[in-house]
């Protein structure tokens, strides 16, 4: 009888150690915990800040090449090729979302932005008015170009018109800077970049939150 007590036992006491492995085995198997909201948020704002870098560097070295360009500077042409690069590196801060050919493609579309303002530029230093009608006609028409693009990749929170009203904005500033600047508006000229400055970082929050709305799963790991 006793002995048949301490076989009872053992065996009770053998069940409930394989239950408890049992149980640590199926804790230690349950997927990964989702990710915060803290987490996903740094997600988006490492996104805002990489195109508030880019965007704000594309107004920052188009200043200096106007500076340059209408002063026959040296560095006018390095500097050129600087603003240029910053084109690629914007069309590929894209590609994660949209692909290469997208990016590529923005980027040509950049590129081409960037040569037109220059041939305005030298236009206009040169006082022919009708290279510099000519000019400003093909920068606006390139600027509607990169407006349908983007719209095109995220309709809903890209629209053509909206997108279109800042690039036109973005246009008219560089203008206005590029003009006070030839004409020695040295106040005004700063004025100008101040407003280009806060208008772009608008378009770069513009560009991130609509990214983020289009594809939050990409902000969730």
């Amino acid at each position: 009888m006793r002995t048949r007590l301490v076989t009872l036992l053992v065996s009770a006491f053998a069940l409930v150690g394989i239950v408890a492995a049992c149980g640590q085995t199926s804790t230690n198997t349950q997927p990964a915990a989702q990710p915060t909201a803290a987490e996903q948020s740094k997600a988006a704002i490492a996104l805002n800040q990489t195109m508030r870098k880019l965007w704000e560097e594309h107004v920052t070295w188009t200043r200096l090449y106007i500076v340059s360009a209408l002063s026959g500077l040296p560095d006018a042409q390095p500097t050129a090729d600087r603003l240029l690069r910053n084109q690629d590196d914007i069309g590929n801060a894209m590609k994660p979302f949209y692909g290469a050919a997208a990016g590529d493609q923005l980027t040509a579309l950049l590129r081409t932005h960037i040569t037109q303002a220059a041939d305005l530029v030298k236009a206009a230093k040169a006082g022919d008015n009708a290279a510099l009608g000519k000019a400003k006609n093909a920068w606006f028409a390139n600027a509607d170009d990169i407006a349908t693009f983007l719209s095109q990749a995220n309709p809903k929170n890209w629209p053509a018109d909206q997108v279109k009203a800042m690039m036109h904005t973005h246009l008219d500033q560089t203008i206005a800077e590029a003009t006070d600047h030839l004409k020695g508006n040295t106040t005004q000229e700063i004025a100008d970049y101040d407003a280009i400055e806060n208008h772009i970082l608008k378009l770069a929050d513009t560009l991130s939150t609509g990214i983020v709305a289009q594809y939050p799963n990409k902000f969730t790991t």
